[in-house]
C-alpha cells in the first residue's frame, strides 16, 4: 500500500500506552496505516508519496477542545479587544477612536476587560462610557463570566431604568440614587443582549471561516461547539450543506432545542450532533453556581439550583431516550451532588452500560462526590484556565473560604480517582490556545498539590477528549486505524518547564489527512 502522505525525522507522541513513542507515520485516505520507526514506515513511501521531514519537531494527535461558543467567538472577533487595557482611561480611549469611525448609532461592541487588572480596581460605568460615546450604544463584556457594562444609550434600548427589576439569576447594578450603573451580572447581560442587531448571515458566515482558521492554528482539529441560541441552526445547516469544514463539528445543543436539531437529520461528515447540554446551575463568577453553604462574602447567598432532582432525571431520561449524550453544567457542589443523585435515580439507569454521563466544570467538589461520580462512570470536561482565573481574578479563597477552596478543580485528585477529564477552553470566554489551557493545570500556584502531569494535561485534550464523546476508538491517539487528524509542534512538550508551556508553536495542523495549516517558518 502506497501512502499518501509520510511524516519522518521527528518525534512522535502517540498518547497510546501501548506505543507512546514512534518516529513516524504514515497516512492513506485520511486515515493511519502505520506509526513506528522510520524503517516500519518508509516501506508505505511510493512515487506519489508527499513526504515531510520533520526536522525534529514533535508530532500530537490533533487537540480537541470540548467546550467552544463558536457563534460566540466568530462574533467578537469583530469587537474590540480590551484584554490588555490596564486602566478605565485606556478602555474610554479605545472605545472613542472606534466611535470616529463608526456612524452615529450604530452599536459599539468590546470585550476583555476586568476590574482586577484595571489601575481603578472597578469596572468601568455607564457614566465613563458616556463620556466618550453619547451617540453610539456601547457593550463590553468582561473577560470572564457573565458580565458586562453598558452606556446609557444601550440601557435605553433595552428598556432599562431605575424602575427595572433583576431579572431571576441576574443583578442590574444600581448607584446610590437607585439609577442602573451600566454594569450587568449573568441574566441582566441578556436584556442588553437581545435588543443587539444581528449579524447578517454573510457577515457570521465570514466570521466563522476566521474563527475556524484561529481554530486550526491553535492545533485544534475537532470542537464541542456548544450552541446556545435558536439561529444556530441556521448556521449548522448552512456550513453541512456547504460540506467539507477544516475541522470535525460534534454539536452540543440545550435541551429545549433538540427537537429544532433532530429536525435537521444527517448533517455531514464533518458536523454531528452529539450531546445535549443542560444547566443545573449557574456561575461562580457571578455568585449563582449552587453551593452547600453560603458564599464567605455573601452569607445570604447560596447560589441557584434551575432543575428539582426530579426535573433533572427527567431531563435526563428524555436525552438518553433520543440517543444522545446528557451533558449537565454544574459548578456548584450543591448542583454537582443533585446531579449525581438525578442520575442515579434515573429510571433508566439499570440499561445505561457506560452511558458517559458528562458533567461540564464540575468546579467544586468534595470527597464524598468524587467518590459518587467514580461509582457512577460520570465523566468530565473542564476548562482549565479557570483554574487561574477562579483564584486570581475571581479571588476564591475569599468567596469560598480555605476549606472550599482547596476542592475547585482537584485535577490531581479526579485523575487519580480514575475518573476520565477532558478539557476546553470556553472560547470565547477563555482563550483558545490548549498550551496557555495546560499550563493552567500543570503549573498552578493555588493548591499545587492538585497539579496534574505535562503528559495528563496532553491525554485532556487528546485520548480523553475523544472518550467523553465515544469517539476513542478513531481519534485522539496516534494508532493504525484512526483518523489521520494530527498537530506538529514546535518543541517537545515533555521537555519544556511547566511555566513555559504557552511558549510551544504549533507548526502544522492536519485534519483527515490534509494539511490544512502551516506556519510561515514550517
Amino acid at each position: 500500500m502506497e501512502a499518501d502522505l509520510i511524516l519522518r525525522g521527528g518525534l512522535i507522541l502517540t498518547m497510546n500506552p501501548a506505543k507512546p513513542v514512534a518516529k513516524a507515520v504514515a497516512i492513506k485516505n485520511g486515515k493511519i496505516i502505520e506509526v513506528g520507526e522510520e524503517a516500519e514506515v518508509i516501506k508505505y513511501k511510493g512515487a506519489d508519496t508527499k513526504v515531510i521531514d520533520l526536522m525534529g519537531k514533535t508530532v500530537v494527535p490533533g487537540f480537541i477542545d470540548t467546550h467552544v461558543h463558536l457563534l460566540d467567538f466568530a462574533k467578537v472577533l469583530a469587537w474590540l479587544d480590551l484584554s490588555d487595557a490596564a486602566s478605565i482611561e485606556e478602555i474610554k480611549n479605545k472605545v472613542r477612536l472606534k466611535a470616529q469611525g463608526v456612524p452615529k448609532g450604530r452599536w459599539i461592541l468590546g470585550r476583555g476587560w476586568h476590574e482586577k487588572r484595571l489601575k481603578e480596581k472597578r469596572p468601568p460605568n455607564a457614566i465613563d462610557l458616556d463620556e466618550v460615546t453619547p451617540d453610539n450604544p456601547v457593550v463590553l463584556y468582561r473577560s470572564e463570566g457573565r458580565v458586562c457594562v453598558a452606556n446609557s444609550m444601550a440601557l435605553m434600548l433595552a428598556g432599562i431604568n431605575s424602575e427595572t427589576k433583576s431579572p431571576p439569576g441576574g443583578e442590574i447594578c444600581k448607584d446610590p440614587s437607585g439609577n442602573p450603573n451600566g454594569v450587568l451580572i449573568e441574566s441582566a447581560t441578556d436584556l442588553v443582549w437581545r435588543v443587539i442587531p444581528e449579524q447578517s448571515l454573510e457577515e457570521i458566515l465570514e466570521n466563522i471561516d476566521v474563527a475556524f482558521r484561529k481554530i486550526i492554528e491553535n492545533g485544534i482539529t475537532s470542537i464541542h461547539w456548544i450552541v446556545s441560541s435558536p439561529g444556530e441552526k441556521k448556521i449548522v445547516s448552512w456550513l453541512a450543506k456547504r460540506g467539507r469544514l477544516p475541522v470535525r463539528v460534534k454539536l452540543i445543543v440545550p435541551e429545549h432545542m433538540l427537537e429544532d436539531f433532530i429536525e435537521l437529520g444527517d448533517l455531514c461528515n464533518d458536523i454531528k450532533l452529539g450531546g445535549v447540554i443542560i444547566f443545573a446551575d449557574g456561575s461562580l463568577a457571578a455568585g449563582t453556581a449552587a453551593l452547600s453553604s453560603p458564599y464567605v462574602n455573601q452569607p445570604e447567598n447560596m447560589g441557584s439550583l434551575h432543575y428539582t432532582r426530579e426535573s433533572l432525571a427527567d431531563a435526563i431520561t428524555k436525552i438518553r431516550r433520543s440517543g444522545l449524550q446528557a451533558v449537565v453544567h454544574a459548578m456548584g457542589d450543591r448542583a454537582v451532588k443533585e446531579v449525581l443523585m438525578a442520575i442515579k435515580e434515573t429510571t433508566l439507569l439499570s440499561s445505561m452500560i457506560n452511558h458517559r454521563y458528562r458533567i461540564e466544570n464540575a468546579a467544586v467538589l468534595n470527597r464524598e462526590l468524587v467518590d459518587q461520580m467514580k461509582s457512577l462512570g460520570v465523566v468530565i470536561s473542564i476548562q482549565p484556565y479557570l483554574i487561574f482565573s477562579e483564584f486570581a481574578i475571581w479571588s476564591a479563597l475569599n468567596r469560598l473560604g480555605y476549606d472550599r477552596a482547596r476542592w475547585l478543580y482537584p485535577l490531581r485528585t479526579l485523575i487519580d480517582s480514575g475518573i476520565i477529564v477532558a478539557a476546553g477552553s470556553d472560547c470565547p470566554m477563555e482563550p483558545l490556545n490548549p498550551f496557555v489551557q495546560m499550563k493552567a493545570a500543570v503549573a498552578r500556584s493555588f493548591f499545587p498539590e492538585e497539579k496534574i502531569t505535562i503528559k495528563e494535561a496532553l491525554q485532556m485534550f487528546t485520548i480523553n477528549a475523544a472518550y467523553v464523546s465515544f469517539e476513542e476508538d478513531v481519534k485522539g491517539s496516534i494508532e493504525r486505524g484512526k483518523l489521520a487528524d494530527l498537530t506538529v509542534l514546535s518543541e517537545n512538550p515533555m521537555d519544556i518547564p511547566p511555566e513555559k508551556l504557552d511558549n510551544i508553536k504549533v507548526e502544522m495542523t492536519i485534519v483527515d489527512g490534509k494539511i490544512v495549516y502551516q506556519a510561515c517558518n514550517g
